[in-house]
């Protein structure tokens, strides 16, 4: 009996690779795939597959959000994040959030086989540069420890960050995340301060050098 793998990503052709990568294994096969976290959330809860495959880089919610509403059906769904965003900074946050795997799509498709076995017996898996800043944290004693100024950021004021690096206004923003206009503004104004970032002018300038730093 094969495992049953849900693919999430909003570009059509990197669902179509996976689904190739997967379909050449005797054991794994495609049970279905979504765009956005909307659908991925509908189409989970009535299928429950085997794993998931998320990209963090979603419309609407993104993919931290989606790893926690999932983990909402279900605890033991295992989930794997496939992204383009780099690993030192994301691939904390999703295990955090729930995931059990990060690949970077540079990765070779072994990689993601191999993640993909890995997560249905239910351990973890992340690369070996992860896993030593992992246990660097834990050694020093201090797991908050980080060398980025963007770690300070919770999940969702990254996200706006990354939407504010796009070029989105605070409108569009709080239509983005069906949030309020004044739930963004408290954002920006709370990574401000946590980047010690003057005026509205440095906070567009940091997001769009950010945006621009994670793309691959």
């Amino acid at each position: 009996m094969a495992f049953k793998i849900f693919i999430v990503d909003d570009h059509p052709l990197v669902r179509q690779g996976l689904a190739q990568i997967i379909e050449k294994e005797e054991n794994l096969e495609v049970s279905g795939e979504a765009e956005n976290a909307a659908e991925a959330v509908k189409a989970i809860s009535q299928e429950m597959p085997d794993a998931i495959i998320v990209d963090i880089s979603l419309q609407g919610n993104n993919g931290l959000e989606l790893i926690k509403n999932i983990k909402a059906l279900s605890e033991e769904l295992p989930i794997l994040v496939f992204s383009m965003h780099d690993e030192s900074i994301y691939a904390q946050r999703a295990l955090r959030a729930g995931a059990k795997a990060y690949v970077m799509k540079k990765e070779p498709p072994q990689v993601i086989v191999e993640a993909i076995g890995r997560i249905i017996k239910g351990e973890i898996y992340v690369s070996s540069r992860v896993a030593d800043q992992v246990l660097h944290q834990i050694v020093s004693g201090n797991t908050n420890s980080t060398s980025s100024p963007i770690e300070r950021l919770t999940d969702r004021e990254l996200e706006v960050v990354q939407l504010i690096g796009r070029g989105l206004s605070t409108r569009e923003i709080a239509e983005n995340l069906n949030l309020s206009i004044k739930t963004i503004e408290s954002h920006r104004a709370h990574v401000k301060e946590k980047l010690s970032l003057r005026n509205a002018t440095e906070l567009v300038q940091f997001s769009v050098q950010w945006v621009d730093q994670q793309v691959i």
